[in-house]
C-alpha cells in the first residue's frame, strides 16, 4: 500500500525549511554588508561587452544549430524512431523558423543602416 504523508507534518517541514533559507539568506546579507564596511577594498572587474560581431556570429550559429537539430529530429521521425514523435518535430521546426526569420529582419536593418550611413553626405 501508499503511505501518504500527513499534511499537518508535510506543512511544518515546507515552513521549517523556508525559515532555515531565511536564516541563511539573513547571514549571508549581513556579511555582506559586514565585508563592505570592514573588509579592504577589491578592485571590480571590469565586463568585458562582446562585439557586434561576435553577437552577430553566436545568433548565426544559435540558428543553424536550431535547423541542424529540426532537420535530425525529421530525418529521425522519418525512418520510425519511437522515441521522436511529430510534435517534437513540429515545434523544432517552428523554432528554426522563426529564429531564421528574426534573424532575417536583424540582417534587413544593419544592411539598411549601412546603406543610410554611406548616403550621408560628407
Amino acid at each position: 500500500m501508499v503511505q501518504r504523508a500527513d499534511i499537518n507534518s508535510v506543512l511544518s517541514d515546507i515552513r521549517s525549511l523556508r525559515s532555515q533559507m531565511m536564516q541563511n539568506q539573513q547571514i549571508e546579507q549581513d556579511q555582506s554588508v559586514r565585508g563592505r564596511i570592514d573588509g579592504p577594498r577589491q578592485v571590480q572587474e571590469t565586463q568585458e561587452t562582446s562585439s557586434f560581431s561576435d553577437m552577430l556570429g553566436k545568433a548565426v550559429n544559435n540558428v543553424n544549430d536550431l535547423q541542424q537539430t529540426a532537420g535530425d529530429l525529421r530525418t529521425a521521425y522519418d525512418k520510425g524512431d519511437p522515441n521522436v514523435d511529430i510534435t517534437r518535430v513540429m515545434i523544432a521546426a517552428q523554432k528554426s523558423s522563426v529564429s531564421f526569420e528574426a534573424l532575417t529582419q536583424v540582417r534587413n536593418r544593419v544592411v539598411r543602416a549601412y546603406e543610410d550611413i554611406m548616403n550621408m553626405p560628407i
